[in-house]
């Protein structure tokens, strides 16, 4: 991004990549704190607000078009204290003023995110997203909008204090929780969603709902649960297992999924998954890989398993830190243009290719057809091996050899062209769902490096980032801050309780537990669930309690659903009420839309239908309990093997004792079966 380093701004130190891209800025900007809300009082100037991220491609243009402009920035810095923040740093801060815009627009929001608020209580007035610098797309320009803005506040304070009140008000109203249902949770909000996302599915493409069209795993994850579900019946729900695994075959085969490199885009402009928004998030590659690793469980098939392989590569080669620490985002831009680093042209690939791997290339990624992105050509699958295989008179397994072969010399070749941007601060709760998904690969396709990955993750959480009995929410450039929220605790307790299920570790489990404490102290609302920030956090006009999913999971919904498996391991009353608590509080908005709560639906599935516990103990060799255990799907069960050896084990693991050469225990919620000696009497009561 363009900067005069002339001028530098209150940015300067920042550890925020994003922030630092405008710490140059002309614009006098602040990041959120004391400092800058304090120059807002005193001086009694509105707050600009402007929140977006370093991958985001309008945050760009906006930055291009008027915060590098000194016109634009002489209109901001006279009538307001500017203040910058990072979504990914302050999700806290972004939550609720997106809440506000909503309320205030009746539209939805992104990023960037323009609100203007007054100086005493921060309080929104007026705000918008991206606002171009000369007027156009309906829209006044930045300037104009800055004037008006400042004119209003000015003379209509009278108005705007009762507006200010109500929008509190309505803020607090939100956020007051019910008391917890009286009512006995039922499986009707499963089935419900399920209706619900058959209604949305698109049945020609995959995925749900028109374009923009994002993943949405935990929708997914809810269809696979679903079938997983009723497969022991009669009629089991094919159709569920259908959806799901169009969509995921939709979605490998697209341009969104990066054909050449690996990992997956934050989403795809339309409806055939084929161009995508080009920046690459690291929270959406955990839970992908998560999901995926899955469906090779259920299905065995070959795609999903490489999609799986080269996703986790990618991430291992780009996004992990040497520290160990995986990286944000890569940004959707490079030399100043969205899709340039991986976007071709027919003439280059045909350069670089023999002719048998240009024809089979051409036909396969779309060469031999229009381009698709502003002249240019991106990787999307058109054609299917065994149409190739049948056009061409050649055996698929060929077939796949020369793809593989031009992938990997179109990928060599990639990696000498100007790489996008990379965002390289390190968060807790996005390391999380890529150590859960590391470790969903390492556990389902067993390859020891993503295993080493995970691990090498959690390690720099723990040695860099837990600081007096509290996680820090961000670390870049040797310096870990913030305070973190709930997202940060209960992401990173459900990816611990994944890689225990890879490998037993008993310091670990402890760890898991100390955050598991520091939740129900500092994050719990008396009423059930969890808020997201501490009872300790700086002091805001709203305490978010997230119920609804959006490109996360929500908190409360991972909340649920870890608590609830640390009771049943455990058999501790304390973990399995904060899980019921949790649901009950939610229960309201769970009936009204069960569409929109699929990650608290994981929940209260195993409210109702407890997981199945398997606890084995053995000396010494446990590979061959945990491959046979690996081999299914089945997501309603939890197993850990713990060597004879292991120390120090808590609550109903201490009665989980060795015997003999080998030992299983099995437990159904707070019913056990007797302990069984061998491997083929554990899979005989595990498949009845």
């Amino acid at each position: 991004m363009k900067s005069d380093s002339n001028y530098t701004n209150h940015l300067d130190g920042e550890t925020s990549p994003y922030l630092l891209q405008h710490a140059h800025n002309p614009v006098d900007w602040h990041p959120w704190g004391p400092e800058a809300l304090d120059k807002a009082r005193s001086e009694n100037k509105p707050v600009l607000l402007s929140i977006g991220y370093s991958a985001c491609h309008w945050c760009h243009v906006m930055a291009h078009e008027s915060f590098e402009d000194p016109a634009t920035a002489q209109v901001m810095n006279q009538l307001f204290v500017n203040i910058k923040v990072d979504r990914e740093e302050r999700p806290d801060l972004d939550k609720i003023y997106q809440t506000a815009h909503s309320l205030l627009t009746q539209r939805t929001g992104g990023w960037p995110l323009t609100m203007f608020l007054t100086p005493d209580e921060q309080i929104p007035f007026f705000g918008g997203t991206y606002f171009p610098s000369q007027p156009r797309h309906g829209l006044p320009a930045f300037t104009d909008i800055c004037q008006r803005v400042a004119d209003f506040y000015r003379e209509h304070r009278d108005e705007l204090e009762q507006q200010n009140r109500s929008l509190v008000n309505f803020l607090s109203s939100m956020n007051r929780a019910a008391p917890p249902a009286d009512d006995t949770l039922t499986a009707m909000p499963l089935d419900v969603a399920r209706q619900q996302l058959e209604q949305q599915f698109d049945g020609t493409h995959g995925g749900f709902g028109s374009a923009p069209k994002f993943p949405h795993p935990t929708s997914i994850e809810r269809l696979l649960r679903h079938w997983a579900g009723t497969r022991s019946n009669a009629d089991p729900d094919q159709r569920a297992l259908n959806m799901a695994l169009f969509t995921l075959d939709r979605m490998a085969l697209g341009g969104m999924y990066d054909q050449i490199g690996g990992g997956f885009c934050r989403y795809s402009v339309d409806e055939l998954w084929m161009i995508p928004h080009f920046e690459k998030m690291l929270y959406d590659n955990g839970p992908l890989l998560s999901l995926y690793s899955e469906a090779w469980a259920a299905t065995q098939n070959p795609l999903y398993r490489r999609i799986v392989q080269e996703t986790a590569e990618w991430v291992i080669r780009e996004m992990q830190s040497p520290e160990g620490g995986y990286y944000s985002s890569l940004d959707a831009d490079s030399e100043g243009e969205e899709g340039k680093f991986y976007v071709w042209t027919p003439q280059e690939v045909q350069q670089l290719l023999n002719e048998q791997e240009y024809n089979i290339v051409a036909r396969r990624f779309g060469l031999d057809r229009s381009p698709n992105f502003e002249g240019k050509w991106h990787a999307h699958v058109f054609a299917t091996l065994t149409a190739l295989s049948e056009e061409l008179g050649v055996p698929i397994q060929q077939i796949e050899g020369h793809i593989d072969s031009a992938r990997q010399k179109l990928f060599s070749a990639r990696e000498t062209r100007i790489r996008p941007g990379r965002d390289e601060k390190i968060l807790v709760s996005w390391n999380a769902l890529m150590i859960k998904g590391m470790a969903q690969a390492a556990r389902y396709l067993g390859e020891p490096r993503h295993l080493k990955s995970a691990e090498h993750a959690l390690r720099f959480i723990r040695e860099q980032m837990w600081h007096k009995e509290r996680l820090q929410a961000t670390y870049k450039d040797g310096r870990a801050h913030l305070a973190a929220y709930l997202d940060d605790y209960v992401f990173l307790i459900d990816a611990i309780l994944e890689l225990l299920q890879v490998r037993w570790n008993s310091d670990e489990l402890g760890f898991a537990l100390q955050l598991a404490d520091v939740v129900l102290e500092h994050f719990a609302d008396p009423a059930g669930g969890f808020y997201f920030t501490a009872d300790d956090h700086e002091n805001l006009i709203q305490r978010p309690k997230p119920l609804t999913d959006d490109s996360l999971p929500a908190g409360n919904a991972i909340a649920a659903k870890v608590f609830g498996r640390l009771g049943h391991l455990l058999g501790e009353a304390r973990f399995l009420d904060a899980a019921e608590r949790t649901l009950k509080a939610a229960w309201n908005p769970i009936q009204q839309g069960p569409y929109g709560h699929t990650g608290l639906l994981l929940a209260l599935e195993e409210q109702l239908y407890p997981p199945e516990t398997v606890i084995i103990r053995a000396d010494g060799e446990l590979r061959e309990w945990q491959q046979s255990l690996a081999l299914d799907y089945a997501p309603r069960r939890l197993a850990f093997c713990i060597p004879d050896d292991a120390q120090d084990l808590p609550g109903l693991l201490r009665e989980r004792k060795p015997q003999g050469e080998a030992v299983g225990y099995i437990c159904k919620g707070t019913s056990c079966l007797p302990p069984v000696a061998s491997l083929e009497e554990l899979k005989r009561q595990l498949a009845g």
